[in-house]
């Protein structure tokens, strides 16, 4: 009996599609740092 498999794709891999989450990822990072920074700066001014 014959193994039946799903033809290869000839597509190219998914590369720009990572490229776009790794982007999304770190800009996520940076605005969080940017939220940490923001809300840090807001409690050091409510001190004073």
């Amino acid at each position: 009996m014959t193994a039946h498999r799903a033809p290869e794709s000839v597509a190219a891999p998914a590369q720009p599609v990572g490229r776009t989450v790794t982007a999304a990822l770190v800009l996520a990072v940076v605005s969080g740092f940017g939220w940490v920074a923001g809300m840090l700066y807001t409690v050091i001014q409510w001190q004073s």
